[in-house]
């Protein structure tokens, strides 16, 4: 199924499966998602699943729009519901990272009764091919590769027909090993998004340590009041002021400006013909954007948005390579600090150019912020630089795991190695 195994692999697993070639049209139920107006658009409400809000394997339900709830029973047809596969019938080419099409992304969770929008559509196997083998089936090489041949359109807006995507014949082993497969590489899918809720999780907890110390002040507060602060010990306690100054900050802190602290570098023109295959992530705006061989910059640092998504912010540990679009930073004091600092800024909303928007440095280093004592500094950095270990650490794994998820999938889809041997692969991994 991957397009790189031979003859023998697949005589050898039709042998050992007893597998037939089906059209995998025969075996589904679909539904084409809503053509939602821009008029049914709220900000509350029911949320609605774009094809702008698929990342590479699942739903991004925070990017959503919603339309009102009391609409729903109008659509009910179009909810999609957990463990329904996904596929982007309208998007761009495989070289965009964005909203690929033909990219088929499963139902997680917390999309659970999501309507579904137009250009793309909903699938459902019938009892002959498991739900969560049939994702993983239109995951693969073979399968991707089938469908994009089909597509017709720009690089920038690609589309396929259902006609496609119905007639793709598969080799389908039995049941049994359906659920087999499924259940192997489901192991490292839980897995890595295990990862992602805990990395997702101590991000939030990084952000609301910064706010309590450093925004509300409330060790401080609480000192002042007489009381001991809260979720914090004695030692980290001892760090703080007990009182505020005449200008209304933490006594013996002060008024700094950005520019102080921090410096914010210009990325460098690199066209995507002129890339090299690499494993250094190239970053834009948007975030990464490809790869290349070479990097600009060496890790950990932050990326901020210049052109086009102004403001937005990536840490990133390894060395990569930033492009015109952003700018990288190059901190005077803790890169933990100036990272938690610069979420708190709002710099989307410093757009300087209604044609094409961008962030002027100059207006970002007059921003003003409250700088606290070398102890607090140091003591946040203690504290959030562990979780930021273990962000990088959960990353690290999560990467391993999906390289080894995207190896085993077209050689068990093929019968190049079996179950057992996967699991132990798996077990290993794991």
């Amino acid at each position: 199924m991957s397009g790189k195994f031979t003859e023998d692999h697949v005589e050898q697993a039709c042998l050992d499966w007893v597998c037939e070639t089906v059209t995998i049209g025969d075996f589904l139920s679909h539904r084409k998602g809503f053509a939602f107006k821009s008029t049914q658009y709220k900000t509350e409400g029911l949320k609605v699943a774009r094809v702008s809000n698929f990342t590479q394997r699942s739903i991004d339900t925070d990017s959503c729009i919603c339309i009102d709830e009391r609409e729903v029973n109008q659509y009910s047809e179009y909810v999609l519901k957990v463990g329904d596969v996904v596929i982007a019938t309208v998007g761009s080419w495989p070289t965009n990272p964005a909203s690929v099409v033909g990219r088929a992304v499963r139902v997680p969770e917390e999309a659970d009764g999501l309507l579904l929008n137009q250009n793309a559509v909903r699938l459902r196997s019938n009892e002959h091919i498991d739900q969560q083998f049939l994702y993983y089936l239109l995951s693969a090489e073979h399968y991707q590769n089938f469908i994009v041949s089909t597509a017709q359109g720009s690089a920038s807006q690609a589309s396929i027909k259902l006609k496609d995507i119905f007639a793709y014949q598969a080799l389908i082993p039995p049941l049994s090993e359906q659920k087999a497969i499924a259940s192997v590489l489901g192991a490292l899918d839980d897995k890595i998004e295990n990862n992602r809720r805990m990395n997702e999780t101590l991000e939030e907890m990084a952000r609301a340590i910064f706010k309590s110390w450093f925004v509300d002040f409330d060790p401080v507060h609480a000192k002042a009041a007489g009381a001991v602060p809260a979720h914090m010990d004695a030692d980290t306690a001892a760090l703080f002021p007990s009182s505020f100054g005449d200008d209304g900050l933490p006594a013996g802190w002060g008024i700094k400006k950005l520019e102080d602290v921090m410096e914010l570098a210009y990325g460098k023109a690199l066209k995507a013909s002129n890339r090299v295959e690499g494993q250094v992530p190239v970053y834009g705006s948007g975030g990464i954007t490809g790869s290349h061989n070479e990097a600009l910059v060496d890790g950990p640092s932050v990326i901020i948005g210049r052109k086009g998504t102004v403001g937005s912010l990536f840490w990133e540990d390894r060395p990569f390579f930033p492009i015109d679009t952003s700018f990288y930073l190059k901190p005077k004091i803790d890169l933990t600090f100036c990272y938690y600092l610069l979420q708190t800024l709002k710099l989307d909303n410093m757009n300087t150019d209604a044609a094409v928007p961008g962030l002027n440095r100059n207006n970002v280093y007059r921003l003003e912020f409250t700088m606290p004592s070398q102890n607090c500094l140091s003591e946040f950095q203690k504290v959030v630089g562990l979780m930021r270990r273990k962000i990088r650490s959960n990353s690290d794994e999560t990467q391993t795991l999906a390289e080894l998820r995207d190896t085993l999938l077209p050689k068990l889809m093929s019968g190049e190695i079996r179950v057992a041997d996967a699991e132990s692969e798996v077990e290993a991994a794991l």
